[in-house]
């Protein structure tokens, strides 16, 4: 990554979000990753296209993601693979089968449990419509930590999130003894069931900027670079980088990002020379306008501390600053308005997965899920 930004190259990705089914076994009020008919839900990637997309995209980290990998009949096969070609793998999951899989896995350096939690019991279990999901996640990852993973959170904060009570879970998940916190906003899904409780940009700033000061002495462990946090907290004017973490699903390469779907791509350099990347982003298009997730800014804040290592540094040894005035905003006079474009997605998505044979149905394969 570094010797790519040495040389001057002006697009590269940092990190493959490699999503292998749509298929989850929970359904999140706020999650508009699965809104799709059966004939794609059913649909997986094989292990080959997995590594294939790996090592096509060269990225060297890659975020295995959903639905819920751990449904994935292969998905044991699939983590090796790609650890076999030195890839760092983050394998996501809600943590409802973590522990009837984990003797699918062994622990590696380069491979990271990343488990989804929302929040204490009661914050979670109402983010994921599910009583009880707290509980079993929880019991995941002390069984995963006992057994010598490394464990992650992934953490989505909403619309109405208290910072006291985001705080007391921080330090719930530090007793844990988990490795890091990854955490960020919610996307404004348009077809999330629930879409009232999105953060806008005002508000997610606010909110960190107090969830920080909280956390002032507490040793909390986030993943993401300071330069990301300096701008959750309202201090830096950063613009997307949406091929920074580019996404493969069972439709293709998705354009423009992981969290927006508006087409596809054939293949990783197609995605990379083909797509409009000024059409999208806050200020952009109306749909990115409150955005403010980890998978676009995080790649921009990594390429913005390789510029200013200074900058980055004194940010990393302060902290954010959590006063004071906010950088200036993207002004949003200038979006184009948003489209509705989810019909032709998915017809355009179906006749793919037709053309490579039909979508594996889950009864044409015996599920160790």
């Amino acid at each position: 990554m570094v010797a790519r930004h040495i040389r001057g190259d002006r697009r590269y990705p940092l990190v493959l979000m490699l999503e292998p089914l749509f298929r989850c076994n929970l359904a999140c009020a706020g999650c508009g990753k699965i809104d799709y008919p059966d004939k794609v839900l059913n649909a997986r990637l094989s292990v080959d296209e997995c590594v294939g997309a790996a090592l096509e995209c060269g990225a060297p980290v890659v975020s295995v993601a959903g639905g819920e990998p751990l449904l994935h009949h292969e998905i044991d096969q699939i983590v090796s693979g790609l650890i076999k070609h030195k890839k760092f793998v983050y394998l996501c999951s809600n943590g409802l089968l973590l522990e009837k899989k984990l003797d699918l896995f062994k622990p590696s350096p380069y491979f990271t449990w990343q488990v989804h939690l929302d929040g204490g019991r009661e914050e979670h279990d109402h983010a994921v419509s599910l009583p009880g999901t707290y509980d079993k996640a929880v019991s995941a990852i002390r069984a995963a930590k006992a057994r010598g993973f490394r464990v992650n959170i992934n953490c989505t904060l909403y619309s109405g999130a208290a910072p006291q009570k985001v705080a007391e879970f921080l330090d719930q998940v530090k007793a844990l003894g988990v490795d890091g916190v990854t955490i960020s906003p919610g996307y404004a899904y348009e077809r999330a069931p629930d879409t009232e409780h999105f953060l806008n940009r005002r508000n997610t700033k606010l909110l960190f900027r107090e969830v920080f000061q909280l956390g002032r002495g507490r040793g909390w462990n986030f993943t993401q670079s300071s330069m990301f946090l300096d701008f959750l907290a309202g201090n830096q004017s950063y613009r997307c980088t949406p091929w920074g973490n580019p996404t493969r699903n069972v439709f293709g390469w998705q354009r423009p990002c992981y969290l927006l779907g508006e087409g596809f791509a054939p293949s990783f350099k197609a995605l990379m020379e083909e797509t409009d990347w000024d059409s999208y982003g806050t200020g952009n298009y109306e749909k990115c306008a409150n955005c403010m997730v980890h998978c676009g800014y995080e790649p921009t804040a990594v390429l913005d501390t390789l510029s200013h290592p200074l900058k980055a540094a004194a940010v990393a040894l302060r902290g954010p600053r959590l006063d004071g005035p906010m950088a200036a905003d993207i002004p949003l006079d200038g979006q184009r308005p948003a489209r509705d474009v989810y019909a032709k997605v998915v017809e355009d998505g179906l006749k793919q997965i037709e053309a490579k044979g039909g979508a594996e149905t889950l009864g044409s394969r015996r599920q160790r899920a």
